[in-house]
């Protein structure tokens, strides 16, 4: 290279203006891909790489096989990445040689298994804004699955960007400042929005690349047709990945449409509050180990199970019908351990298909990937024997859509070797015996590395030069090495070819003659290997539908199995659902403290909620007895039996809800400048505004960012509005420090007392983490400090304070006599004598 105005650079300019302003172009020169100017400034630091100069010219380089590794660091930094191929051979073609960018990856459209987290989607969503509603779209590249939603509550918007975290979302660029986004911008910052053209989200070309694409007369199929918001949303992001892009998208043969109202609405706090899935977790940085519902449910055997696991626990369903098939496959299994543990042995041997199918369709994957695909479906057999005895529908219609595809089993069985590289390129790839040319070639190749070997042999013991060695290089092809030491020794009909520091290096007719055989018949195996290596991969790619359906049922058999498992193993019953609107639990547990190993033994608790006389529960005790963590299992355990899931209770009975609203704890958001009394009074206004006679309300503390009397009478007037209103009416745990509101119990016919039972000895009180009827006649807040610990003076004036509080007395003066009392105290210590 050199200067900026050589024709290669050139070309570079050329490609790298035909990007997306920030797109960091990976430039093939031969082995390596190299970055210039801004680019190599940019990527270098991320890819902890050195920054070189040529000719005042940035660039850096990595190897091209090692490609991935960095790329990864890119991708995690939010940064496209742009792949430029030389498409011809170097010397095909007169001048430079043809490059062209064969795909740009971006955060949401990464498929490379080692970025990926394999227990969750890598979503690249697609938004457009009507006056009709907000069209959302979600495509996870590297598994094929591609479905929309519609609503015309923004709420829900955010909602499903908290639930899904998709890494990117492409928008049209004149939607970019709209205040509904910004919205999403100001609660979920992480999301990166891409601006994508405008009229590729208009109703009629998004419409007419769909339609083409999945090769349909119109999308009545898919519940899209004239819902202009829903086409708009993924057809703009599909042309965004198919043709702005350039990846391939073969593999995506279904667009699905979900229905909101299937699905019990669970908000991010929600999912935080009750701990379905962690809070770092919908940040992108969660771990596996943290305490969650999701941990605990948690046995899938196939990463494909532990994707839709996910997505249950997050999104479960509140169709009664679909939820009562998922319990009687889970009372199958249940009832059945030893078909249960069949079924997760063969399961345990199949591998992530769904991801599989989606790289061979794209271009990608490798032998291995072909032999993994061939063993997968290899067991399928044993699985649909296995469910041939279910009678339950939904194990019925999983095992109809699972395709063991024979043919292809035979096929990569007789055609791909054992072991074969993960390189497509060198050979090693077909089994000995599929093709009788390529074994001819590949015997060809073999003799001629024997005459090699010989003729090392040879040739020592003719010349007496002992350390003499054929070798081989891309530049040279074979040659003699031979040490200066022996150079007197040389036979004259040897040719020098080269001369380096410590041996020369010679070439002789006869190794020549047989350089051009054997090379010859190794290119051309290299290439036959590759070639029926494609073969193979397309026929498998011919069945894309079917293992991709395939892939579903395994899924969904993997998270039935696995809910099935922890409800054998931590003793948990099926729920019965109802349409009714009562909720009952007898000896309900949290599932995921219960599981803690360092936890005390959990104490079971009941719970009678319906929308009469028992809506509104007013829960009072003191700190640390159990209040929350009683509140918030109550939630829980509405979820599991929602999501199908057997729960921890002796019996339970629950009515279909519509959604799940907790309002829990402190927190503030000093980044947008809202208080903690803020953030609890706007997730109250959340609840009251969009609650409904079919909701759950956890309520853990309401009023108390404030002062006490506001706060009162906010609580007051919150647990009245909950009651009294026919809209909302939702069944409801209030938990609260304010005795004052068990007063409501004697005016509002719904409300009823309960309380945490605790023993007194002393000045010290024992939890019993009991539930029971009626209120607590104080809060033993002076109790439970002194049990943190708080010095003997605090806590004796706390408790003289408190009396003077609770007796409401005045002085002579119409002071409080909190006042009177520390003056005196003041005074009674004070070492200055009184003059009388």
């Amino acid at each position: 290279m050199a200067s900026e105005t050589t024709p290669m650079m050139k070309q570079y300019r050329q490609i790298k203006s035909e990007l997306a302003p920030g797109t960091i172009l990976f430039f093939r020169l031969g082995d390596f891909y190299e970055m210039f100017f801004e680019d190599a400034q940019v990527a270098a630091p991320v890819m902890n790489i050195s920054l070189t100069k040529r000719n005042k010219i940035p660039m850096c380089g990595i190897p091209y096989h090692a490609a991935e590794n960095y790329l990864s660091r890119l991708i995690k930094a939010g940064l496209k990445v742009a792949i430029c191929e030389q498409v011809e051979e170097a010397g095909a073609s007169k001048g430079i040689v043809r490059r062209e960018v064969r795909q740009v990856i971006t955060p949401g459209t990464v498929t490379e298994e080692s970025i990926l987290d394999s227990n969750r989607n890598n979503y690249l969503g697609g938004l457009y804004l009507t006056d009709e509603g907000i069209g959302m779209s979600f495509l996870d590249l590297s598994t094929g699955s591609f479905w929309v939603e519609e609503s015309d509550d923004p709420e829900v918007l955010i909602d499903n960007m908290a639930r899904y975290r998709p890494s990117e979302v492409a928008v049209p660029e004149d939607q970019i400042e709209d205040p509904r986004l910004a919205v999403v911008k100001d609660v979920l910052p992480q999301v990166v929005l891409t601006p994508c053209q405008d009229w590729t989200f208009e109703y009629d070309s998004a419409y007419d690349l769909l339609v083409r694409h999945f090769g349909v007369h119109s999308l009545e199929g898919f519940g899209c047709e004239g819902r202009h918001a829903l086409v708009g949303a993924a057809g703009g992001m599909f042309y965004y990945v198919r043709e702005e892009l350039h990846r391939q998208v073969g593999h995506i043969r279904s667009l699905r449409r979900r229905q909101p109202d299937k699905y019990l609405v669970l908000d991010k706090t929600t999912c935080v509050n009750l701990d379905l899935i962690s809070a770092r977790s919908l940040e992108g940085a969660g771990s596996a180990s943290d305490p969650t519902l999701l941990k605990v449910l948690d046995s899938t055997k196939t990463a494909m199970g532990g994707r839709l696991l996910r997505d249950w626990v997050m999104r479960p369903l509140a169709d009664y019908d679909a939820i009562c098939e998922r319990q009687n496959a889970v009372q199958v299994f249940v009832d059945d351990r030893l078909l249960l543990k069949e079924i997760a042995d063969a399961l345990g041997s199949i591998r992530d298909v769904e991801r599989m199918i989606a790289r061979l369709g794209g271009g990608g994957g490798n032998a291995r990937d072909l032999n993994a695909m061939g063993q997968s479906l290899e067991k399928l057999p044993a699985i649909r024997v296995l469910l041939e005895k279910c009678t339950a529908n939904l194990l019925v219609h999983l095992r109809d859509e699972i395709h063991p595809l024979p043919e292809i089993v035979d096929l990569v069985a007789t055609a791909i070797g054992e072991e074969p590289p993960t390189s497509l390129k060198d050979g090693g790839l077909i089994r000995k015996g599929y093709n009788a040319e390529l074994d001819e070639l590949r015997e060809i190749a073999s003799i001629g590395k024997q005459w090699l070997a010989e003729y090392q042999a040879s040739e020592q013991e003719r010349t007496g030069i002992k350390n003499l060695k054929v070798r081989h290089n891309k530049v040279f092809g074979y040659y003699i090495d031979i040490s200066k030491a022996h150079s007197a020794n040389v036979p004259e009909e040897y040719v020098r070819k080269q001369t380096l520091v410590n041996a020369e290096r010679f070439i002789t007719p006869a190794l020549k003659e047989y350089e051009t055989k054997i090379l010859g018949a190794q290119d051309k195996s290299t290439a036959m290997e590759y070639d029926i290596f494609v073969k193979v991969r397309d026929t498998i790619v011919e069945q894309t539908s079917q293992i991709q359906a395939t892939a579903d049922a395994l899924a969904e058999l993997d998270v039935l199995r696995s809910m099935s498992d922890c409800a054998l193993t931590s003793r948990y019953v099926r729920p019965t659902m109802t349409q009714g609107d009562d909720l009952i639990i007898r000896d309900g547990r949290h599932p995921v403290i219960e599981q803690m190993p360092d936890s005390e033994r959990f104490i079971p608790n009941d719970t009678s909620l319906n929308c009469s006389d028992s809506q509104l529960i007013i829960l009072t005790g003191p700190n640390m007895a159990g209040k929350s963590t009683y509140i918030r299992q109550v939630g829980i355990i509405a979820v599991m039996a929602h999501m199908g899931s057997f729960v921890p209770a002796a019996e339970a009975s629950i009515g279909v809800l519509d959604r799940i609203f907790t309002r829990v704890g402190a927190s503030d958001d000093l980044a947008h400048g809202r208080s903690t009394f803020m953030v609890e009074m706007q997730e109250t206004a959340n609840i009251l505004n969009n609650a409904s006679p079919r909701s759950l309300i956890i309520l853990d503390e309401i009023g108390r960012g404030t002062s006490t009397f506001d706060g009162i009478s906010i609580a007051w007037a919150v647990a009245e509005y909950l009651h009294d209103n026919p809209l909302v009416k939702a069944k409801t745990l209030f938990a609260t420090h304010y005795h004052e509101l068990t007063d409501l119990a004697i005016t509002l016919s719904g409300v009823k007392n309960y309380s945490v039972l605790v023993k007194e000895r002393g000045d010290t009180v024992v939890f019993l983490r009991k539930i029971v009827e009626g209120g607590a006649d104080k809060s033993y807040g002076i109790a439970v400090a002194r049990l943190a610990g708080l010095p003997d003076d605090v806590i004796g004036r706390a408790g003289e304070i408190l009396k003077n509080l609770e007796d409401g007395e005045l002085s002579d003066a119409g002071q409080p006599k909190i006042a009177k009392s520390r003056g005196s105290r003041k005074k009674a210590n004070d070492s200055q004598l009184d003059l009388f």
